[in-house]
């Protein structure tokens, strides 16, 4: 919460808290239509969620970051709609819904902070659905990463990546050779430097420049 809460609630806040993990790299933290009962906040690894249909393909909805919350899209349908996998060493902290509901009643401005975020993650998972370039594509995720990362202390010029390349592709509904031929190309372009998943910003405010109709949308 923005304004922080006061000792007594933050005591209340601290016994609702459960830490799981680690979850190797593959593992579900759920699973699509497992009954809904709690959220997740990432502290540590970063967590892809996906839908697979009936014939067995993927399509990967988002990916979770330390301080990030999973798990939010349950709370209506009161199922989880899609699967939570671990891509690397994960660690979380678990939050009994039924047990936040009823602190939201009591400490003002959780319930706010409840829907800021459930409204924040609407607005991720439509970042993309607009009819626009792979190279708009790639530079809106890499520049949304690196902010992602960036609110969180790291550092603004360069990241890790770690999901790979197909997820990446996935994600975008772009097909895995083309992400990786833009990146090729933004690196040609001096925009940015690439080594595996590590990913240097040379002219950051250019690659910025490419993706603002995504993020602005």
């Amino acid at each position: 919460m923005p304004s922080g809460v006061d000792k007594p609630a933050l005591q209340v806040l601290h016994c609702l808290v459960e830490h799981v993990g680690p979850f190797r790299e593959g593992e579900h933290l759920f699973r699509a239509h497992e009954a809904f009962g709690a959220i997740f906040a990432v502290r540590g690894g970063t967590v892809k969620t996906r839908l697979i249909d009936s014939l067995g393909r993927e399509q990967v909805l988002g990916f979770y970051l330390p301080g990030e919350m999973v798990g939010l899209n349950g709370i209506h349908p009161d199922h989880y709609p899609c699967d939570a996998v671990a891509l690397d060493s994960v660690y979380l902290c678990r939050f009994s819904f039924r047990a936040l509901e009823t602190l939201a009643a009591r400490i003002p401005g959780i319930q706010q902070q409840l829907f800021r975020l459930l409204s924040k993650d609407i607005g991720v998972a439509s970042l993309l659905a607009g009819d626009f370039s792979a190279d708009e594509r790639v530079a809106a995720f890499l520049v949304s990463i690196a902010d992602r990362f960036a609110a969180r202390g790291f550092s603004t010029s360069a990241l890790h990546l770690s999901m790979p390349r197909s997820d990446i592709a996935n994600y975008l509904r772009l097909a895995a050779e083309t992400v990786s031929r833009v990146l090729r190309r933004f690196q040609d372009q001096g925009l940015i430097s690439v080594a595996g998943r590590e990913v240097k910003f040379t002219a950051p405010q250019a690659l910025r420049a490419l993706a603002r109709n995504v993020l602005t949308t």
